[in-house]
Protein backbone atom coordinates (compact mmCIF):
# COMPACT_ATOMS: atom_id res chain seq x y z
CA UNK A 1 0.00 0.00 0.00
CA UNK A 2 3.00 2.41 0.88
CA UNK A 3 4.53 1.62 -2.58
CA UNK A 4 1.01 2.57 -4.36
CA UNK A 5 0.55 5.95 -2.63
CA UNK A 6 4.13 6.75 -3.19
CA UNK A 7 3.88 5.84 -6.43
CA UNK A 8 0.91 8.15 -6.66
CA UNK A 9 2.66 10.98 -5.05
CA UNK A 10 5.26 10.76 -7.43
CA UNK A 11 3.49 10.90 -10.55
CA UNK A 12 1.08 13.86 -9.38
CA UNK A 13 4.19 15.82 -8.25
CA UNK A 14 5.93 15.44 -11.63
CA UNK A 15 2.62 16.36 -13.17
CA UNK A 16 2.12 19.46 -11.13
CA UNK A 17 5.98 20.01 -11.87
CA UNK A 18 6.21 19.69 -15.21
CA UNK A 19 3.00 21.37 -15.56
CA UNK A 20 4.22 24.88 -14.18
CA UNK A 21 4.94 27.40 -16.76
CA UNK A 22 7.57 30.61 -15.97
CA UNK A 23 5.65 33.69 -14.41
CA UNK A 24 4.31 35.05 -17.40
CA UNK A 25 5.38 39.02 -17.62
CA UNK A 26 5.15 40.76 -20.19
CA UNK A 27 8.86 42.11 -21.32
CA UNK A 28 9.63 46.05 -21.77
CA UNK A 29 9.73 46.86 -24.93
CA UNK A 30 6.84 44.41 -26.65
CA UNK A 31 4.60 46.17 -29.31
CA UNK A 32 2.20 47.44 -27.81
CA UNK A 33 -1.24 49.34 -29.33
CA UNK A 34 0.67 51.89 -31.58
CA UNK A 35 -0.22 56.00 -31.50
CA UNK A 36 -0.09 57.57 -35.02
CA UNK A 37 3.07 59.30 -35.81
CA UNK A 38 2.75 62.56 -37.97
CA UNK A 39 4.95 64.81 -38.81
CA UNK A 40 4.89 68.67 -39.67
CA UNK A 41 6.21 69.97 -43.18
CA UNK A 42 6.51 73.20 -44.73
CA UNK A 43 3.61 73.79 -47.22
CA UNK A 44 6.13 76.08 -49.10
CA UNK A 45 8.67 73.91 -48.73
CA UNK A 46 7.46 70.43 -48.68
CA UNK A 47 10.74 68.28 -48.55
CA UNK A 48 11.71 70.66 -45.19
CA UNK A 49 9.88 70.04 -41.50
CA UNK A 50 8.10 72.66 -39.58
CA UNK A 51 8.11 73.33 -36.15
CA UNK A 52 5.10 73.86 -34.62
CA UNK A 53 5.20 76.46 -31.17
CA UNK A 54 2.27 76.16 -29.02
CA UNK A 55 0.47 73.49 -30.52
CA UNK A 56 -2.83 71.91 -28.22
CA UNK A 57 -4.41 68.78 -29.61
CA UNK A 58 -8.18 68.00 -27.91
CA UNK A 59 -9.76 64.62 -29.17
CA UNK A 60 -13.69 65.23 -29.43
CA UNK A 61 -15.42 64.87 -26.56
CA UNK A 62 -12.20 65.03 -24.10
CA UNK A 63 -11.40 67.61 -21.01
CA UNK A 64 -7.89 67.22 -21.23
CA UNK A 65 -5.51 67.91 -24.22
CA UNK A 66 -2.05 67.30 -25.38
CA UNK A 67 0.44 69.91 -25.46
CA UNK A 68 3.23 70.52 -27.98
CA UNK A 69 5.93 72.87 -28.08
CA UNK A 70 9.03 73.16 -30.41
CA UNK A 71 8.09 70.27 -31.81
CA UNK A 72 7.82 68.58 -35.87
CA UNK A 73 6.77 65.49 -35.02
CA UNK A 74 3.80 64.18 -32.59
CA UNK A 75 2.31 60.76 -31.83
CA UNK A 76 -1.87 60.72 -30.85
CA UNK A 77 -3.75 57.93 -29.33
CA UNK A 78 -6.57 56.46 -31.48
CA UNK A 79 -10.14 54.84 -30.02
CA UNK A 80 -9.48 51.12 -29.51
CA UNK A 81 -13.52 50.90 -29.03
CA UNK A 82 -14.70 52.70 -32.06
CA UNK A 83 -14.27 53.20 -35.94
CA UNK A 84 -13.27 57.34 -35.74
CA UNK A 85 -12.12 59.88 -33.81
CA UNK A 86 -11.94 63.56 -34.54
CA UNK A 87 -9.00 65.86 -33.32
CA UNK A 88 -9.02 69.86 -32.61
CA UNK A 89 -5.64 70.87 -33.52
CA UNK A 90 -5.15 74.87 -32.24
CA UNK A 91 -2.09 76.50 -32.98
CA UNK A 92 -1.37 79.67 -30.85
CA UNK A 93 -3.67 78.40 -28.40
CA UNK A 94 -2.27 80.41 -25.15
CA UNK A 95 -3.08 83.18 -27.34
CA UNK A 96 -6.40 84.60 -27.75
CA UNK A 97 -5.67 86.53 -30.67
CA UNK A 98 -3.79 83.92 -32.46
CA UNK A 99 -4.98 81.21 -31.88
CA UNK A 100 -5.82 79.25 -35.41
CA UNK A 101 -8.29 75.82 -35.10
CA UNK A 102 -8.38 73.16 -37.79
CA UNK A 103 -10.27 69.57 -36.59
CA UNK A 104 -9.10 66.41 -38.30
CA UNK A 105 -11.57 63.67 -39.05
CA UNK A 106 -10.17 60.01 -38.66
CA UNK A 107 -11.65 56.98 -39.96
CA UNK A 108 -9.52 53.81 -39.77
CA UNK A 109 -10.94 50.03 -39.05
CA UNK A 110 -9.72 48.12 -36.18
CA UNK A 111 -7.95 44.66 -36.05
CA UNK A 112 -7.10 42.57 -32.56
CA UNK A 113 -3.58 41.13 -32.62
CA UNK A 114 -2.58 38.62 -30.14
CA UNK A 115 0.76 39.60 -28.44
CA UNK A 116 1.24 36.58 -25.43
CA UNK A 117 -0.50 35.63 -22.51
CA UNK A 118 1.43 37.86 -20.23
CA UNK A 119 0.99 41.15 -22.88
CA UNK A 120 -3.20 40.12 -24.26
CA UNK A 121 -3.82 41.80 -27.17
CA UNK A 122 -2.86 45.18 -29.54
CA UNK A 123 -5.11 46.69 -31.82
CA UNK A 124 -3.69 47.05 -35.18
CA UNK A 125 -5.27 50.45 -37.45
CA UNK A 126 -5.90 50.77 -40.84
CA UNK A 127 -7.01 54.39 -42.10
CA UNK A 128 -10.05 53.57 -44.73
CA UNK A 129 -9.28 55.28 -48.56
CA UNK A 130 -9.96 57.50 -49.26
CA UNK A 131 -10.99 59.63 -46.54
CA UNK A 132 -8.79 58.27 -43.72
CA UNK A 133 -7.99 61.62 -42.85
CA UNK A 134 -10.11 64.69 -43.51
CA UNK A 135 -9.84 67.89 -42.41
CA UNK A 136 -13.46 69.30 -41.47
CA UNK A 137 -12.64 72.92 -40.76
CA UNK A 138 -11.53 75.35 -43.62
CA UNK A 139 -7.61 75.88 -44.15
CA UNK A 140 -7.33 77.92 -40.77
CA UNK A 141 -3.68 76.91 -40.68
CA UNK A 142 -3.17 73.08 -42.13
CA UNK A 143 -3.14 73.46 -45.77
CA UNK A 144 -2.83 69.83 -47.00
CA UNK A 145 -2.64 65.92 -45.03
CA UNK A 146 -0.70 63.18 -46.93
CA UNK A 147 -0.93 59.56 -45.42
CA UNK A 148 2.24 58.35 -45.96
CA UNK A 149 1.00 54.57 -44.33
CA UNK A 150 -2.38 53.51 -44.10
CA UNK A 151 -1.68 50.49 -41.42
CA UNK A 152 -0.87 51.79 -38.27
CA UNK A 153 0.59 48.82 -36.74
CA UNK A 154 4.13 50.37 -34.90
CA UNK A 155 5.56 53.73 -34.40
CA UNK A 156 8.92 53.36 -36.07
CA UNK A 157 7.97 55.56 -39.10
CA UNK A 158 5.75 58.15 -40.06
CA UNK A 159 1.88 57.67 -40.77
CA UNK A 160 0.38 61.11 -41.85
CA UNK A 161 2.16 64.63 -42.99
CA UNK A 162 0.59 67.83 -41.86
CA UNK A 163 1.70 70.22 -44.34
CA UNK A 164 1.57 74.40 -43.33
Amino acid sequence: MKKILFGLFTILFAMAFFNCEKDDICEEGTPTTPRMIIEFYDNNNPTNKKTVTDLKVTADGMTTSLDYNGVSKIELPLKVNENTVSYSFILNSKSTTLALEDKIDINYTRKDVYISRACGYKTVFTLNSPNGMTLSTPKNWIQEIAVQKSIIENENETHVKIFF
